[in-house]
């Protein structure tokens, strides 16, 4: 792990890290000597990433500085880079690549975001989200930071279509609940070197929970002007999350608690998700257990009691589940992601 960038001017910075000081609101980044070229900066993205075409702006030479670091299957980056641009093409998505979405915090300069027919103009305090499986491009034509997020799209609590509503939507820190989140992840980036246990990993979950709530928030808001079948397909979804814990939760008890015919929420969901019903509800509860699994505030808890709670009280059935999404056992993997806990 590289050592995060420190927020205070009376701080000085690690060996190699970028220099900043302040001019007004925005922070200034000094690159250091250390910083690499177009070639290497596009060899570590390929790498830490997915493949991109970075190409300079105006013939200005290229310099970047990166840090990195893991935190389980989500990645948290501060880049510094001079002024250049960004293309992930329909030929660069390959279909073995993983699906992520990222999330992009907007530190110095401005950037230029466009996916699914939007584009959003980012300022220093501004997030944004976009999906690595779906072609997008950014444009930074000053010198910039930035604080991206990878994250595999099954860590979100929504569909891929309902993301796919906000990706490239500017979310500012001066509105709504920007003004608790935006700043919530700002010192997420200032302080990436705590990132670095079980502790880390949770607060890092809670940020992206944060993100998927101002995200919801937004979905409501075009779904209020966006008809009744669109209100329905939400209503159907949330009621879904809030009984993940139901082991009766079902397809059919879905339908039922709606009015509607088992072919209607097939035909809603379907319009949402590359998933059946069943499959999604399977995918939500494994997912909410794989983090509780891992996080400290329930390392005294059983295998089986944090499965029961999310639904799945057969052991046998959710282990066998398990496996087969995650390649391991619960227990064994509870073990390498918490050594300390001895369920």
């Amino acid at each position: 792990m590289t050592s995060a960038m420190m927020p205070d001017e009376d701080r000085r910075p690690e060996p190699g890290a970028p220099a900043r000081r302040r001019d007004g609101s925005a922070e200034v980044v000094s690159l250091p000597e250390s910083a690499m070229d177009l070639a290497a900066w596009r060899a570590a993205i390929c790498q830490e990433v997915v493949p991109l075409d970075i190409q300079e702006i105006d013939g200005i030479p290229f310099r970047g500085h990166l840090d990195r670091v893991a935190v389980d299957d989500i990645t948290l980056f501060q880049m510094a880079a001079t002024p250049h641009r960004v293309r992930r093409t329909e030929e660069l998505i390959g279909r073995r690549d993983g699906r992520f979405y990222k999330l992009s915090l907007q530190l110095s300069g401005h950037a230029r975001l466009r996916q699914d027919g939007r584009e959003a103009l980012l300022e220093p305090g501004d997030l944004a989200v976009y999906d690595t499986h779906r072609p997008y491009e950014l444009e930074l034509d000053e010198h910039n930071q930035a604080m991206v997020i990878v994250f595999p799209h099954e860590v979100v609590d929504l569909p891929r279509d309902e993301v796919a509503r906000v990706t490239a939507t500017r979310f500012s820190p001066a509105s709504g609940l920007g003004r608790v989140i935006n700043p919530f992840f700002t010192e997420l980036g200032r302080n990436m070197d705590q990132m670095v246990d079980v502790h880390g990993a949770r607060l890092v979950q809670s940020a992206l929970d944060l993100l998927i709530t101002m995200l919801s928030q937004e979905l409501h808001s075009q779904d209020d002007a966006g008809g009744p079948a669109r209100s329905l397909a939400t209503e159907v979804r949330e009621y879904i999350l809030e009984r993940l814990g139901d082991p009766h939760l079902t397809p059919a008890t879905v339908a039922d608690a709606h009015y509607i015919s088992l072919r209607h929420l097939y035909t809603i969901f379907s319009r949402q998700q590359e998933e059946t019903v069943s499959a999604w509800i399977r995918k939500r509860r494994l997912e909410h257990i794989r983090r509780e699994l891992t996080d400290p505030l329930h390392q005294e808890e059983s295998v089986s009691s944090i499965a029961a709670r999310w639904g799945l009280p057969n052991a046998a059935h959710f282990s066998r589940l398990f496996k087969s999404e995650f390649g391991v056992t619960p227990t064994t993997y509870r073990r390498r992601h918490l050594p300390e806990t001895a369920s």
